[in-house]
């Protein structure tokens, strides 16, 4: 095993001699790592993974976490307890720039950005995010994996990703969180969705078709929507397609780990190494400070500690004014802000009902309320 290691670094020294003289410039290439242990397909789906990752991107040294292999690649040995141990560090010391593995726990605030390829048009689509909580409360925790997203985005070359939200609870309190960081200074591109009825709100169609080079959502939708993509030809056991759930994104974390499902096979391991590898060069966490420092002086966390205490105000009981017949429907509204938007109306004497209509989420009020209703509901900052 010594030998056949030694041989490899031999033939990683040729490859970086060769790199020299095509380019000009000698230097150490990027070592992207993947533990092996833990796979549903057994380890050797892992290798198969990581040495296709090596034909497919000659220019990465990948190397393997894991138990001795004939895989030719480089390999730190270990069992299957000490992977993690030995993942961190090795990222810690710089002897591999990222890793990709499976069944790792991120603190609270950090969570992964996945990359899918869409059926629709075989678009490449970020989704953010796949794993972990970027914050405990649902709009917040949304508004900022759009950030997270962004850096992703930009580490692998997207210079100015476009941003769109899928239409899930909160997507409406979202949109204006990172309006108003916008128009605070934030710099970021919406897009309008593909129907024909447009806005920065993405439809299931949108979905598909890859509209926004970064789809923000929540953790558990994103999720379930990474599993959709990855394995939706196959049964659902064996994830072929895709780069996997992503890079953990936050404030306070530094190590490039990647995510791969149990049930990920040899050619999302593939695209995972890739991804982590473009990442690095990208200089994931030089990006990751920029975007940072931009929303922090845009002010996103007292914009969220506003939103939390005006949350707390709006807790009080209001009584309904006398009950009325309710045709008129005003839409636009969250789902998760439908109650607090009848009781703005309640405490102006206008009596309102929530409701589900064939566009959403709606108030409904009496015909001759509603022009007074919406205006009193724009004023509050519901639209």
């Amino acid at each position: 095993m010594a030998e056949q290691k030694i041989k490899s670094l031999i033939g990683d020294v040729f490859l970086d001699i060769a790199d020299a003289l095509e380019t000009g410039q000698f230097g150490p290439r990027t070592n992207v790592a993947v533990t092996v242990y833990g796979n549903e397909h057994g380890n050797e789906e892992i290798i198969r993974g990581a040495v296709q990752a090596k034909k497919q991107n000659p220019e990465i040294n990948v190397c393997l976490i894991g138990p001795a292999n004939d895989s030719g690649l480089t390999t730190y040995e270990c069992e299957e307890e000490d992977q993690h141990k030995l993942m961190e560090q090795l990222l810690d010391s710089g002897e591999i720039a990222a890793c990709v593995t499976m069944h790792y726990s991120f603190p609270i605030g950090v969570s992964t950005v996945g990359r899918v390829v869409t059926p629709s048009r075989g678009r490449q689509m970020i989704l953010a995010t796949t794993t972990g909580t970027s914050a405990t409360e649902r709009v917040e925790a949304m508004a900022r994996n759009a950030i997270y997203g962004i850096i992703a985005a930009k580490a692998i070359g997207i210079a100015q990703p476009t941003l769109g939200i899928l239409n899930v609870d909160g997507a409406r309190q979202v949109e204006r969180a990172l309006n108003k960081l916008k128009e605070q200074g934030y710099d970021f591109n919406w897009i309008s969705s593909a129907r024909s009825d447009g806005g920065v709100v993405m439809r299931g169609n949108d979905l598909l078709m890859g509209t926004p080079d970064v789809m923000v959502t929540d953790t558990l939708t994103g999720n379930i929507l990474m599993k959709m993509f990855s394995s939706y030809a196959t049964g659902g056991d064996f994830e072929a397609a895709g780069f996997g759930y992503g890079p953990g994104i936050g404030e306070r974390y530094g190590r490039t780990v990647l995510i791969l499902s149990r049930a990920s096979g040899a050619p999302v391991v593939a695209n995972a190494l890739q991804y982590a590898a473009e990442l690095a060069e990208g200089n994931l966490w030089k990006v990751a400070q920029e975007e940072f420092a931009a929303v922090k002086k845009a002010g996103i966390d007292q914009l969220f500690e506003e939103a939390k205490k005006a949350a707390k105000a709006e807790e009080e009981e209001v009584e309904a004014p006398p009950k009325k017949i309710v045709t008129e429907e005003i839409t636009g509204i969250d789902i998760l802000e439908l109650e607090e938007a009848t009781k703005v109306l309640w405490k102006i004497g206008i009596y309102a009902e929530t409701g589900m209509g064939c566009v959403g989420p709606v108030v409904l009020v009496a015909p001759e309320d509603f022009d007074k209703a919406s205006a009193a509901l724009e004023e509050a900052g519901y639209f």
